[in-house]
């Protein structure tokens, strides 16, 4: 059991980290921004520590320096909450390098699964039904050549994409070479990285998610199902646990598949 965690975060979720610590026995460390010296995760920790300016990237997103206040602090851990560095492999590495634990998936699993392309061939080595589809795309007239293969309509994705960014739906073989141009050049602009991936375009469908922990001993356990399809531009607006579209014997495969 760890003794003190420094939680890499602000606001709601780093005050019910900080609840769940105490309810356990846990010391914290909040870590803020010069402009959220007097919010309430900085009164409720046991500790606090300025790490940087108003802006994230001067303080919340600053790896080196919340890596350095658990040094200060003797934390021996970090909990990165949700958003900020909760999905960087860079820091979770970079805890790893300095004998802190992240709590969250190893950095290996973080950068696999934040590549969709990477991630999609890793389900398929795993055994794990995926939609048809392709790996990265060299070019358009590669993705002209696949979707004759796939068939329309097909979606074209950002390998590195998030937030509904980079990507396209494609009806026609005439719209596919434009489709494929813009969606790279709006995934470059957003994420640094404009390589693009094609999957079969499903119709209607539902948007399901599953949540899983796991633990440093090989045990993974699904904790359930999220509805996540009520979205607006392909962004999610509302997620409800469980969803009431899902069926029993579907939720069954979904969450053995998931932990597999």
């Amino acid at each position: 059991m760890f003794t003190k965690i420094l939680i890499a975060n602000r606001g709601e979720i780093a005050i019910r980290i900080i609840r769940a610590c105490k309810e356990m026995g846990i010391a914290t460390v909040a870590v803020y921004s010069q402009a959220d010296k007097d919010s309430l995760h900085t009164a409720l920790a046991d500790q606090a520590v300025c790490v940087g300016g108003p802006r994230p990237e001067e303080s919340y997103l600053n790896s080196q320096r919340i890596v350095s206040a658990a040094l200060a602090t003797g934390a021996q851990a970090i909990h990165p909450g949700y958003g900020f560095l909760s999905e960087n492999a860079q820091f979770a590495a970079l805890c790893r390098q300095y004998g802190i634990v992240f709590i969250g998936p190893p950095a290996q699993v973080i950068g696999e699964m934040g590549d969709k392309e990477a991630a999609r061939r890793l389900m398929k080595q795993s055994g794990i039904p995926t939609t048809p589809g392709t790996d990265v795309l060299p070019d358009a007239e590669a993705a002209v050549q696949a979707a004759k293969e796939i068939g329309y309509p097909v979606m074209l994705k950002a390998s590195a994409g998030g937030g509904g960014k980079g990507i396209r739906i494609v009806e026609r073989p005439e719209d596919l070479e434009r489709a494929f141009r813009t969606a790279s050049a709006e995934a470059k602009n957003a994420f640094g990285d404009g390589r693009m991936y094609m999957e079969k375009y499903l119709n209607p469908v539902k948007h399901i998610e599953v949540q899983l922990l796991a633990d440093q001993h090989g045990h993974t356990v699904c904790l359930g199902e999220r509805e996540c399809s009520i979205q607006r531009n392909n962004q999610k607006l509302i997620e409800e646990s469980p969803s009431p579209g899902v069926s029993g014997e579907v939720r069954a495969r979904l969450m053995e598949a998931a932990a597999k």
